[in-house]
């Protein structure tokens, strides 16, 4: 049997992984049940690596030793700095991926070293790369980079075999946007035109709510807040984001806000759907022009694409369900659930290449154009920045191609290339994606022929070769864009630093992610609980509104006292002699309990306890 493969969808907002068990695609559960792990990694108070839930349920309390939405960063160069220490997205990510591949060895029973992994289609060269690179630091061989929206059509593939199908993915995460206009006959599948935009997303639509608050709050003489409190004023914001989902109203509570002046804040606010889509309104007008930009690539009209199929949590929102019917005349395709549906097509490709699904054939294409600069006339003018193409946005993968340019001087001795991706005849307007140079040339009068070749493969890396026709003397490219590849010897540093981080893990605790054996007399391990059962009960909500279910009326208010619990805990819990700190762990305890019963009494009875036993520490 081959070696086991498994593909992963890694998120902005959520990761997923997926394998192909006896022939079907199985999403794969992580350590608490659940098939999506939230793409957030701490450092909890303890110093213990945390990654998903456990990180999620820390952020607001503790922003600065917690570290989401990487994905945005990927290929930027940028560090992040958790827990005291400056890692590169790369490592973030791969602390991500291994949590995932852990996750799978456990499932299977066996290891797993190869892997399937997808991008947004508008993705470039330096993030590509940084996501291999990622993958590499957890110890997987990235086998293929598959783009997201394809991945979501192998997935409507696989629920409508032997037809011919002209579909659009239109994938909305937390942090990318993509729209592909897919072609599906027989035993092909293929891209014919991708659109989007690297940064628009679910976080954006949170920070437009965060945003609006703040300003309403400012406008009122509250003044600034602090970092803690924008942080839960920003999570109130994307719980309010998921309820509207489903419901007309949000009802947004924070009290005890801390303002930059030490001042007590509070908030009461009531978020109407009307409100939140006006909010929306500039990133819908985006995604239309994303939408149109791809049909009028593909030569296709709105009324020739037979289904829409919508990818990623945030097209839940109706504002862009309502859109798409008024472009194509008609609702999107609803079968696939968006959360899974790229990590069930990364599934299927990984599947493709262990030899378990051998009838299709995959066609992609790159959504960007590659090129070098020159010397030549720009607007009438020498311009010594010409950008001249030769693979072309749109080309079918792989592809190579190659062209002929020449020396400009006598006796020419080298020549530096640099290397662009975009679609501006001006290449300083371009992004330069490498850069390398052909030396030692052989003595000619202007005019030397050099031919440059450009190989783009199924993962959308490129690569880039110049040789001197007349001796052959060969250069290949050596991508020397810092801010995204890393050496061999990085990369075993990073390897190194994030498996360490991992050896000192503590076991996973239902209770709460960081494990201690004097749990009673650790505040921090009590806000930790604290922030857990009030991301369990966020988990409950988002799950009802999911399967278009009433959620319970105090819910909000139940996750509402449960944030200024902690955050009163956490402010005096040094102070607190060791008697109260255990008797505020177990009311903590009989709080969890009641929330997962559903006994709201003995919740709120449990919260006045605590209540009260807050107010006389606080005295």
């Amino acid at each position: 049997m081959s070696d086991i493969i498994i593909g992963i969808d890694l998120g902005t907002t959520n990761s997923e992984v997926a394998v192909c068990i006896d022939g079907k695609i199985e999403i794969i559960p992580m350590a608490d049940g659940s098939l999506m792990l939230p793409s957030v990694v701490g450092i909890s108070p303890k110093g213990n690596l945390i990654v998903g839930h456990e990180a999620r349920n820390q952020l607001a309390l503790y922003p600065d030793n917690t570290v989401r939405s990487i994905k945005r960063k990927m290929g930027s160069g940028d560090s992040v700095n958790l827990g005291g220490r400056d890692y590169l997205p790369q490592e973030i990510s791969a602390m991500i991926l291994t949590t995932l591949k852990n996750a799978a060895e456990k499932h299977l029973g066996k290891p797993v070293t190869k892997a399937v992994i997808t991008v947004p289609a508008q993705f470039n060269d330096a993030q590509r790369n940084a996501t291999r690179e990622a993958g590499r630091i957890a110890g997987l061989d990235v086998l293929r980079i598959l783009n997201e929206p394809t991945a979501a059509c192998l997935a409507y593939e696989n629920n409508t075999p032997d037809k011919k199908k002209t579909l659009l993915a239109f994938d909305l995460g937390g942090g990318t946007f993509d729209v592909s206009l897919v072609s599906i006959e027989g035993d092909v599948t293929e891209v014919i035109a991708s659109s989007g935009d690297n940064h628009l997303g679910g976080d954006d639509f949170d920070q437009a709510i965060a945003e609006r608050l703040q300003a309403e709050m400012l406008e009122k003489d509250h003044g600034a807040l602090d970092r803690i409190a924008e942080y839960r004023l920003l999570k109130a914001a994307e719980q309010a984001k998921v309820q509207l989902s489903e419901f007309a109203y949000a009802q947004i509570i924070e009290n005890n806000l801390v303002g930059k002046n030490g001042d007590s804040l509070s908030l009461d606010r009531e978020l109407s759907r009307q409100e939140f889509d006006e909010l929306l309104e500039p990133f819908v007008a985006k995604t239309v022009l994303a939408v149109r930009r791809c049909l009028s690539d593909a030569g296709v009209k709105a009324d020739a694409v037979d289904d829409i199929i919508l990818v990623g949590g945030s097209t839940r929102s109706s504002v862009f369900q309502d859109m798409i019917e008024r472009e194509f005349g008609r609702r999107p395709h609803a079968d696939i659930q968006p959360d899974l549906a790229v990590a069930y097509g990364a599934g299927m490709m990984a599947a493709r290449l262990m030899g378990e699904q051998q009838h299709r054939i995959l066609v992609d294409i790159t959504p960007y154009t590659f090129g070098i600069s020159c010397v030549g006339e720009l607007n009438g003018q020498l311009c010594h920045y010409c950008f001249v193409s030769i693979i072309k946005a749109g080309a079918a993968l792989p592809v190579a191609r190659e062209e002929v340019f020449f020396t400009i001087q006598d006796n020419q001795k080298a020549i530096e290339v640099n290397v662009f991706q975009g679609e501006n005849p001006d290449a300083r307007k371009n992004t330069l994606i490498g850069t390398f140079c052909i030396e030692d040339l052989s003595e000619q009068p202007a005019g030397n022929k050099i031919v440059m070749s450009m190989k783009l493969d199924l993962d959308g890396l490129l690569r880039c070769s110049a040789i001197e026709k007349i001796t052959g003397k060969r250069k290949d490219i050596v991508i020397t864009n810092a801010l995204a590849k890393l050496s061999e010897d990085e990369l075993a540093k990073s390897r190194e630093r994030v498996a360490k981080l991992f050896a000192n893990q503590p076991p996973w605790n239902p209770l709460n992610g960081d494990v201690d054996d004097d749990n009673t007399d650790d505040d921090d391990a009590i806000a930790g609980i604290l922030a857990d059962a009030m991301d369990a009960n966020q988990d409950k909500v988002e799950k009802q509104g999911a399967h278009g279910r009433k959620t319970a009326d105090d819910g909000p208010d139940m996750i509402n006292t449960i944030t200024q619990l902690a955050f009163r805990l956490q402010k005096v819990s040094s102070k607190m002699p060791r008697e109260d700190l255990a008797e505020a762990n177990e009311l903590v305890q009989q709080m969890k309990a009641a929330l997962n019963t559903g006994d709201t009494k003995a919740f709120h009875a449990a919260c006045q306890e605590l209540d009260d036993l807050l107010f006389y520490a606080e005295s």
